[in-house]
């Protein structure tokens, strides 16, 4: 791109001349960085612009020059130079960032690549607390700040306790230089020292500043760490009754609370007092750990005790005779403490809803029923204390019934190439019980389940004779109960159906025609339907069959049933299958054919008569009685040409037999008819005429003749037909 001026001189032939004056462009606009990309922080600064520019001549340009820091503008200035210097006396780290420069000349414009410039170094931040004397518990402000850096920033401020490692926390500022940390005084903060420094990223590369000024923060007290006994202090048995004292000295009485625990449990606590008391009867389970602890405010001491009860006599045991047993048998439970007899026991059946007392004794019998089932303990009282056994689980059995086998749905069938679902149930029993499958006498599967179970078997054979069986049984003692055998059809679909019509193909109007549909395999009974192909799908037959073919007759086929037709079978499979189509065309009778003929030859005799007449009164009149006898003979001649090409006005049928279009027809080469009737030239034709065979026509089916024969029932309005059915093999 480039500027110019234009000016415009006179040639000799009045025609002006052009010529192109202070023509110039920009080269390249670059920046550099002076000392160097790289700035100490504190140290002097130059951003230099400068640009280059080629010009046609030696003129005068005024050249605008802008600055940008991360495409924000810091600087601009014109200059009758191609250079320009951004001076920053002392850099500082906010000053890192990426320089680009962009230089207007008149209409044009240049622009620098981006420069990234990195100065090193930050100041020191300053620390301050709002406490230097706190008690343990309180919290400390402390405010960390870097007032000549730019966010975003990140500040870390350090914890320093006296013989262990500094615990730091960093806070991120995205838009201040500032940051505000509070802290809490834990116990044991006796003497504490903050520190903090800076953060920021360049490039994702981090860069620290120096770390600031300490604080120093003194810690006091609020209370001393709490005192926790027992009494007695030693040998607790079950049933003594203990006492639980814990005591602390504070400063201040207001909002301090003692709390005693044991495994996460508050068991007592008290507000605003230095003594706190707890008393329970001991048990074998109060042994374990305490915990006594104080707190105010954010401050809290804590002490431990751990206390061991003995134990006064061991958890009873429950014996029951029998856990799994029969429906109306005797059941025997019995309770006891080893190596200890003097105790109140009972019996118990554990329960959702709660424990359902049986018996205030040590033995219990009863005679059981299903509904006896379920979980039963025992309790053993000594001296106020009561211990329970572990649950003793009793399963009571009712016998199974008879299974019944089933097919999922519902009838006894089976599709060949589907899977078959079965289902045994058995209505009576306690679960859970335990099927089996069998087919013929191999065992399929067992399943164990409540009271009923499936199977699918996916190998289903066409000739498979073993029925399916199941059983079922539980834990009763009667045993195992069978089902009855369950015999399952396989039905088998359709396949291959097949049209065929006699007569095939034509057949004349005001005539019977008979389909045949036939399938090549399919369980009985068939569903045979005959449709007519139309926008509808018309239904014009169907009949079940048990047989693998179906017949419809049509008595009087006329014009309008012209079209195609086939037919769809189907059985119990639910599987439709279709034959080819097949085209019937309906065609005139011959005596209708032999009507229209002599009603055409009739016609043109009449209007050969009549033009003859007209032709002879004419040329009468014209010529005289000389040329009646000339129009006789002419008249003659003509009748003779008309009578002589009767034949050639339609086809027509030879007897009974069918008229093939390839070999039944006439021609006619009469190609010369013309206006001028008496230069007419009559011309003869052969007409050949083949008969069919009147008995059968064949059908090939691969290398096989079938022949088929229809009779029609009325032997006294019409003669038998023969015909054939085209690519049909079970016409009979």
């Amino acid at each position: 791109m480039y500027f110019s001026w234009e000016r415009h001189l006179p040639t000799a032939s009045g025609s002006e001349l052009y010529t192109q004056d202070k023509v110039f462009t920009f080269n390249t606009v670059e920046i550099k960085v002076e000392p160097s990309f790289k700035v100490r922080n504190g140290a002097p600064m130059s951003i230099i612009c400068h640009a280059d520019i080629s010009k046609s001549a030696d003129f005068q340009l005024k050249y605008n020059f802008t600055i940008f820091k991360d495409r924000r503008l810091v600087f601009m200035t014109v200059s009758d130079t191609g250079d320009a210097r951004y001076e920053v006396p002392v850099a500082k780290s906010s000053d890192t960032g990426d320089y680009q420069c962009t230089v207007k000349a008149d209409k044009k414009t240049g622009s620098s690549d981006p420069v990234h410039v990195w100065v090193t170094g930050m100041t020191k931040p300053t620390l301050t607390a709002d406490k230097r004397d706190v008690l343990e518990g309180e919290v400390v402000k402390l405010r960390c700040e870097l007032p000549e850096e730019e966010p975003p920033l990140q500040f870390c401020f350090r914890k320093i306790k006296t013989n262990s490692t500094p615990r730091e926390t960093c806070v991120p500022e995205p838009y201040t230089n500032f940051s505000v940390l509070e802290v809490s005084v834990e116990e044991g903060d006796n003497i504490l020292q903050f520190d903090c420094f800076g953060r920021r990223n360049v490039k994702l590369e981090w860069e620290d500043s120096a770390h600031s000024n300490k604080t120093l923060v003194t810690v006091r007290e609020p209370f001393i760490k709490p005192t926790l006994t027992t009494v007695p202090s030693s040998n607790v048995t079950e049933g003594d009754q203990i006492q639980f004292e814990c005591s602390t000295v504070v400063v201040r009485m207001h909002d301090i609370e003692i709390i005693l625990q044991k495994n996460k449990s508050i068991l007592n606590s008290v507000q605003d007092k230095k003594l706190l008391r707890y008393s329970t009867v001991a048990t074998l389970e109060d042994s374990g750990e305490y915990l006594c602890k104080v707190e105010q405010g954010g401050a809290s001491k804590t002490t431990k005790l751990n206390v061991v009860v003995s134990e006064l006599f061991p958890k009873p045991t429950l014996v029951a005779s029998m856990t799994k047993l029969d429906k109306n048998k005797e059941l025997i439970l019995n309770c006891s403490i080893n190596g200890f007899q003097k105790a109140n026991f009972s019996i118990i059946r554990k329960n959702a809803n709660g424990d359902i007392p049986l018996k205030n004794s040590q033995t219990l019998k009863m005679r059981v029923n299903v509904n006896d089932t379920g979980s039963y303990t025992c309790k053993a009282e000594v001296k106020g204390i009561v211990k329970e056994s572990k649950p003793v689980r009793i399963n009571v059995y009712a016998p199974v019934s008879k299974p019944t086998l089933s097919v999922a749905g519902g009838l006894p069938e089976v599709v060949l190439g589907k899977p078959l679902q079965l289902i045994c149930h058995s209505v009576m029993g306690t679960p859970p019980k335990t099927f089996r499958f069998y087919k013929g006498d191999d065992v399929e599967k067992i399943v164990i389940n409540d009271t009923y179970a499936t199977f699918l078997d996916e190998n289903i054979r066409l000739n498979d004779q073993r029925g399916y069986r199941c059983d079922a049984r539980n834990n009763h003692s009667s045993g195992v109960k069978t089902s009855d055998i369950l015999n399952v059809t396989v039905v088998v679909p359709v396949r291959d159906a097949s049209l065929g019509s006699v007569p095939y193909g034509e057949v004349e109007d005001g005539s019977e025609i008979a389909f045949l549909c036939s399938v090549k395999e399919g369980s009985l009974p068939i569903l045979f339907r005959f449709f007519k192909k139309t926008d509808n799908e018309v239904l014009l037959f169907e009949k079940i069959e048990h047989r693998d073919r179906a017949m419809w007759h049509k008595e009087t086929m006329k014009r309008q049933d012209t079209g195609t037709y086939y037919c769809v079978a189907s059985n119990r499979a639910n599987v439709d299958v279709r034959s080819q189509p097949i085209t019937i065309s309906v065609i005139l009778a011959a005596w209708k054919k032999g009507v229209v003929a002599a009603l055409v030859l009739i016609t043109i005799a009449g209007a050969g008569a009549l033009a003859l007449w007209w032709f002879l009164r004419k040329k009468k009149k014209a010529k005289g009685p000389s040329m009646e006898m000339s129009g006789s003979a002419l008249a003659a001649n003509l009748t003779s040409e008309k009578l002589a090409r009767q034949p050639n006005d339609g086809d027509y049928y030879s007897g009974s037999g069918y008229i093939e279009d390839s070999e039944n027809h006439m021609k006619s080469t009469d190609e010369n008819k013309g206006p001028d009737l008496e230069s007419a030239e009559v011309e003869y034709t052969e007409v050949e005429v083949s008969t069919l065979d009147p008995h059968r026509a064949p059908v090939q089916k691969g290398t096989e003749t079938v022949y088929s024969e229809i009779r029609k029932a009325n032997n006294d309005s019409m003669e038998n037909r023969h015909s054939r059915i085209s690519g049909h093999p079970d016409a009979t």
